[in-house]
C-alpha cells in the first residue's frame, strides 16, 4: 500500500511563492502518475497538476495552473508544486495523489482516477 505524505504548506501573501512536496512510501506502480489535486472550501476537488516520474518530460497541467505553477519530480519518488505568484483563490487543502492519470497517452486529471491519497496539507494565501 503507497503511503503519499505532503509537505511545505503555509500561509502566504498574495504574490507569495510556496513549493510542496508529495514523497511517496515506496516506488509507485510504472503505469501511474503521480498528481496534485486542490479543493477549496465549500468546493469540489480539482486537478492542478501530474508527473509521470518516469519521464520528467510528461507533465500536464490543468486549465489556468501552468505558467504559475510547475511540477517536478526527484528520484519517481518525490514531486513537487512550486507554485509563485500566489493569489487569494489558491487557498485550499492541496492533496498529492497516484494513480493511472495518463492512459494512452491522454491526461485524464480527474479525483476519481486517483487511487492514493495523502493527508493534504492546507496553503492560505491572504490578500
Amino acid at each position: 500500500q503507497v503511503q503519499l505524505l505532503e509537505s511545505g504548506g503555509g500561509s502566504v501573501q498574495a504574490g507569495g511563492s510556496l513549493r510542496l512536496s508529495c514523497f511517496a512510501s515506496e516506488y509507485i506502480d510504472s503505469m501511474y502518475s503521480m498528481a496534485w489535486f486542490r479543493q477549496a472550501p465549500g468546493k469540489g476537488r480539482e486537478g492542478v497538476a501530474a508527473i509521470y516520474t518516469y519521464d520528467d518530460d510528461n507533465t500536464h497541467y490543468a486549465d489556468s495552473m501552468e505558467g504559475r505553477f510547475t511540477i517536478s519530480q526527484d528520484n519517481a519518488k518525490t514531486i513537487y508544486l512550486q507554485m509563485n505568484s500566489l493569489k487569494p483563490e489558491d487557498t485550499a487543502m492541496y492533496y498529492c495523489a497516484a494513480g493511472p492519470f495518463r492512459l494512452y497517452g491522454a491526461w485524464r486529471l480527474r479525483p476519481d482516477v486517483a487511487k492514493y491519497w495523502g493527508q493534504g496539507t492546507q496553503v492560505t494565501v491572504s490578500s
